[in-house]
């Protein structure tokens, strides 16, 4: 009996164990080191802009010296002015926040006006924890007249939240939102978004989501008309921090984290199926059915995938511009559409990463519907971050949480702590 009762607890523990590692980051997070961010082009520099933010998230500039920023844990949206805090904040709000959950992401209409916030939110008296993008009116430095514009599962979670919020030139809505946790942890919360043939129907997570300013669906939809479908622009991703707009096509861009292995970089179309839980990176997906661990990589997935959920032909599968094999937990994205950094910059790809604290910089092909990479990337894969090279543009960063175009032309760099949050700023040297 003795020697049972400590089999059992020995496959106890290593059960805990595997649950601890899938849902938990497998890496410590970067911190800034005592110097400072380093820049590896000498006509560049790094500025420290502001200090002391809790958990920052996302940011957006209000004016040319009044920036916002989210703070992931408080709830609150930080009004930075002229390099200072200000004391009191636009909105406290009450956000569930264990793990990737909390205040997630910003955007502002054009005229400043109105402000639409993601953040993860457990309502009073209610055992549901959901992921909500809310519009908010600007009168008098607060923010009024909330309206509830998208609500998405927060379960099983507490991971993969994404968050991000993009205005694209259509003055539409793109959200972002990974599976929530709920990839190979139970038949519940396994969709076809998630490319599961035999998956429940689509609740919103695990893709890009787009909506018009007042929360309807644009058109008729793009992978059907029915509801919740109706809105996603793409489907099939694990979880996302990085979007942005090619300034020269228009074409959206994005990050996508893998578990262990397999970071992607993806051209975005309408319909873009990013293959989780399928396919990640080039690799297919090994997972053991019912059991709660980390999937790993599998062989080398066709590039003609047979068995992905497609939406009668509407959904579209289509290989990464970029894979990382081992994790480097990419980030924000961000095109410099100013030349203020130097004409080698202007119009290409800035992309952060959570477990390195580099800033990476990639140029485009001819036609912008890939990237130019040489020597070891031209297989489009680094498989480890070494190889990565010249395309690293900064180090030292920290967790890179945000990058944003400022007015003044230059790149802000957001970096998460739960105590010291910075913001950084390159420019000219």
């Amino acid at each position: 009996m003795i020697i049972k009762s400590c089999i059992a607890l020995i496959l106890i523990a290593a059960m805990l164990s595997s649950l601890l590692n899938y849902y938990q980051p497998s890496f410590a997070r970067p911190k800034v080191p005592a110097g400072g961010p380093l820049l590896n082009n000498p006509g560049l520099k790094v500025e420290l802009v502001v200090s002391g933010l809790k958990a920052p998230t996302s940011l957006s500039f209000l004016g040319p010296n009044e920036i916002l920023v989210t703070e992931k844990n408080t709830g609150i949206v930080q009004v930075v002015q002229n390099g200072v805090i200000s004391k009191e904040p636009l909105i406290r709000l009450n956000v569930s926040k264990d793990d990737e959950r909390g205040l997630l992401g910003i955007a502002l209409s054009a005229d400043k006006k109105t402000i639409f916030l993601y953040y993860t939110e457990q309502r009073p008296n209610e055992g549901e924890i959901t992921n909500n993008v809310y519009r908010y009116d600007l009168v008098d430095n607060k923010l009024t007249n909330p309206k509830l514009l998208l609500s998405i599962p927060g379960l099983p979670g507490p991971q993969h939240n994404g968050g991000k919020i993009i205005i694209g030139k259509d003055n539409n809505l793109y959200i972002t939102i990974g599976d929530v946790g709920g990839s190979f942890v139970g038949k519940s919360t396994e969709t076809k978004t998630q490319n599961f043939a035999n998956g429940s129907e689509p609740d919103g997570r695990a893709g890009i989501i787009r909506i018009t300013q007042n929360g309807k669906p644009v058109g008729n939809g793009i992978l059907g008309g029915s509801q919740i479908l109706n809105l996603y622009y793409a489907y099939g991703i694990k979880n996302i921090f990085g979007i942005d707009f090619d300034p020269v096509t228009g074409n959206l861009w994005d990050t996508e984290n893998g578990p262990t292995f397999g970071d992607e970089i993806n051209l975005v179309e309408p319909g873009f199926n990013s293959g989780w839980a399928k396919i990640q990176g080039i690799w297919l997906v090994q997972s053991q059915e019912g059991v709660k661990t980390e999937p790993t990589k599998g062989k080398l997935a066709p590039e003609m995938p047979q068995d992905l959920v497609n939406f009668d032909d509407k959904g579209k599968y289509s290989t990464p511009e970029f894979t990382w094999d081992h994790s480097v937990a990419p980030t924000a994205l961000l095109f410099v559409n100013y030349s203020k950094m130097g004409k080698q910059y202007e119009n290409e790809m800035l992309v952060g990463d959570a477990k390195y604290g580099n800033i990476y910089h990639f140029k485009l092909n001819q036609n912008r519907t890939g990237l130019m990479l040489n020597g070891t990337l031209t297989d489009k894969v680094a498989d480890k971050v070494e190889e990565m090279g010249s395309n690293i543009l900064g180090s030292g960063f920290g967790v890179v949480t945000d990058l944003q175009m400022g007015p003044d032309g230059n790149v802000y760099v957001l970096v998460y702590d739960k105590e010291d949050g910075r913001l950084y700023r390159i420019t000219p040297s």
